[in-house]
């Protein structure tokens, strides 16, 4: 039975400490949309998305007002688009079908423009990451993720090599914005079917047809119950599991009412904390109320390892079916935190993927130099794929090599994005071991059969 305690707890965290529902995400298969014709394709895309999704922001808003929580993003993911055209080869037709039933349905982003090579890639997905660019660069709401490594498969190097180039190709196209077009591409290893957020959700084909993911957030809601803690990490990390559980109880709250409302079936709920450029919203702030001078101190990366297990030890146990990602995010534009961190030098790259060893989801949202060089961007991919191959778990990484900027500039994405300053990155030349291609053997460990 929920207490009036519990009530007004909740109450408060809305009011004063950003709890929120980020995101309620409707995923969708596309299988059905498949056909050898590119005009038969995309039209049959925008149908089932518009006919799926009519109601998504409608519903997200009305379950807001229902339970007093904000429902800050609406979203649809779908069947990976490298699959949904190879018949007929109209990738680009897909992302336009995409793009224009997003804006039909009034939701925020739609994901799935997505390709899955962790092992190889046919001529068909080929050809579709050529498109990447191209894709990202004329429509608004497409967000786009390849999965590049796993580890059962290893990493595929060649894949991870045209990765950096389409990165680079991006960042070019978008050039007018900051390069913005790269802030919606994620490469992975690891990649998971149903998580809710972007860039990187898509929509797993072990997916039943119509499905509802939500992601909660609450790093606020975090910090301020750790102001309240004066013991060991023993007690921080007890105050921080509580926390989780009852934010995570909000979100399948959310989650199965929208299914409900929606005709869809439940999917997940994702823990991850995903902060905002809002003051009072940050995981770094939590990270330093732990007893940081700064995130990027040393101790920096056992916080985050404190923090990351605890969320999800709370969230466990307060939904039957927790999924997505469900961590803590540390994209650097998307945190004031962080965004000071590395301002003042503080936080550094190197600092960042030693932190992406023990949190979701890996370097996100970095600014780095226009000039930066392709390969240079595939090797920080490389190393992103080696954490999350050899640990078993999810990594990524979404770098905006802005255009015209250098170390000492900053770039603004606008919105949830934020701003970031450019970081540096390390000048010495990985150029012959990218250039090698081939696979990255999978680890000793994945052989579990």
């Amino acid at each position: 039975m929920i207490t009036d305690k519990e009530i007004f707890e909740t109450v408060g965290m809305v009011r004063s400490q950003h709890l929120d529902v980020r995101c309620i995400t409707m995923g969708l298969s596309l299988l059905d949309c498949i056909s050898g014709s590119k005009k038969e394709t995309a039209d049959k895309v925008y149908d089932k998305i518009v006919r799926s999704a009519k109601d998504l922001v409608d519903v997200g808003n009305k379950i807001a007002t229902m339970y007093g929580v904000p429902v800050v993003n609406k979203r649809v993911s779908v069947t990976p688009a490298s699959l949904v055209g190879a018949s007929s080869g109209g990738y680009l037709e897909i992302a336009r079908a995409m793009d224009k039933a997003a804006a039909e349905t009034g939701i925020d982003f739609i994901g799935g423009y997505t390709a899955l090579v962790q092992k190889g890639a046919t001529d068909p997905e080929n050809a579709f990451i050529s498109t990447i660019s191209e894709a990202l660069a004329t429509t608004k709401k497409v967000c786009s993720s390849v999965n590049v490594a796993s580890s059962r498969a290893g990493i595929n190097m060649d894949a991870v090599k045209r990765m950096g180039e389409i990165v680079k190709e991006t960042a070019y196209l978008t050039r007018g914005e900051d390069s913005i077009g790269c802030a919606k591409l994620v490469v992975f290893a690891n990649a998971v079917e149903d998580n809710p957020f972007m860039a990187g959700a898509f929509h797993g084909t072990g997916e039943a047809d119509k499905v509802i993911n939500v992601g909660v957030s609450g790093p606020g809601v975090v910090k301020a119950a750790l102001e309240e803690v004066d013991g060991d990490l023993t007690a921080v990390a007890e105050c921080v599991k509580k926390t989780a559980f009852k934010v995570t109880r909000v979100g399948q709250l959310v989650a199965k009412t929208a299914a409900k409302m929606l005709s869809a079936e439940f999917g997940i709920v994702d823990l991850s904390l995903a902060p905002t450029p809002a003051v009072g919203d940050s995981v770094g702030r939590i990270l330093e109320e732990m007893g940081l001078e700064r995130v990027g101190a040393c101790g920096t990366t056992a916080a985050l390892a404190l923090l990351n297990d605890a969320v999800k030890k709370g969230g466990i146990m307060a939904s039957s079916h927790v999924g997505g990602l469900s961590g803590a995010f540390i994209p650097v534009s998307e945190d004031i935190g962080m965004i000071e961190a590395a301002e003042m030098g503080a936080l550094t790259l190197e600092r960042l993927e030693a932190m992406t060893a023990v949190c979701s989801v890996g370097i996100d949202m970095v600014a780095i130099p226009g000039d930066t060089k392709a390969e240079v961007i595939s090797a920080m991919i490389a190393d992103e794929a080696a954490i999350g191959v050899t640990n078993h778990k999810t990594t990524a990484v979404r770098v905006i090599p802005v255009y015209g900027k250098t170390v000492g500039d900053s770039a603004s994405f606008g919105g949830l994005l934020g701003h970031a300053p450019i970081m540096k990155v390390s000048g010495y030349s990985p150029l012959k071991f990218i250039s090698r291609g081939g696979r990255i053997p999978a680890p000793l460990s994945s052989n579990k059969n």
